[in-house]
């Protein structure tokens, strides 16, 4: 089980973009993730009519360092730490270090 997950609300913590606020998108790797609103870069794109897609200068997200992110506690409105608990009958579910209250309700 991976400790940020598509879907969850995240916080940059280091680099150019340190502060802003988004959810992932997707995941590419173990390494990578992909924020919405976050490492936007500007790319050169052709177009390609077969597929229907114009040419021009595209503005996209690009992957960040999962190291470089931290789960955002709505409670704290801070960045936080994310462990682990067995429960019975929900199995593993992931849960804020500073307040111990559940990620995964």
């Amino acid at each position: 089980m991976r400790k940020i997950k598509k879907g969850d609300d995240v916080i940059v913590i280091t680099g150019r973009d340190k502060g802003k606020r988004g959810t992932v998108l997707r995941i590419v790797n173990a390494d990578l993730v992909v924020i919405e609103g976050a490492n936007k870069v500007k790319k050169h794109q052709r177009p390609n009519p077969s597929k229907g897609t114009a040419g021009g200068i595209v503005e996209m997200e690009n992957p960040i360092q999962v190291s470089n992110v931290a789960i955002y506690n709505p409670a704290t409105r801070k960045a936080d730490r994310v462990g682990f608990r067995i429960l019975e009958g929900k199995g593993k579910v992931r849960y804020f270090k500073s307040s111990g209250e559940l990620l995964d309700a």
